[in-house]
């Protein structure tokens, strides 16, 4: 079977999304591979083995377009309530907490935070739907 390992999202300023990322959700580089054109920057926490890599296109002065194909990233946390509170507290900007039902059914809560290239990342409370060890 196939196991998912990383996904990749392109940023402009590597030391502000290293930063934001660290600050969010504890993610550390874990290798940084440099070439003529671009950076790969992997970000990681002992949470999980799946990475975030970072692309930086070298020659980029312009903020990216995420289209209308982009959805979110999405991370689950023991705690959702805690977890907003020290995101506002760092200064982070979390919208507000959502609870979340498919009709009668209640499948969990959760809020979005947006980093500085305009990536949104949905923070579920664990045990909600899907598979969220």
């Amino acid at each position: 079977m196939a196991r998912m390992i990383h996904s990749m999202i392109r940023v402009r300023d590597a030391r502000a999304s290293e930063a934001f990322y660290k600050r969010a959700f504890g993610l550390e580089p874990v290798d940084r591979l440099v070439f003529d054109t671009f950076t790969l920057i992997y970000l990681a926490n002992d949470e999980q083995t799946f990475e975030l890599e970072l692309t930086v296109n070298h020659d980029r002065d312009r903020p990216y377009d995420l289209g209308d194909g982009y959805g979110h990233l999405a991370v689950s946390v023991a705690d959702v309530d805690a977890e907003h509170a020290r995101l506002e507290k760092a200064g982070l900007s979390p919208l507000p907490i959502r609870d979340m039902y498919c009709g009668e059914r209640f499948v969990g809560r959760f809020f979005f935070i947006t980093d500085p290239d305009g990536y949104r990342i949905e923070v579920l409370q664990r045990g909600a739907p899907g598979r969220f060890l």
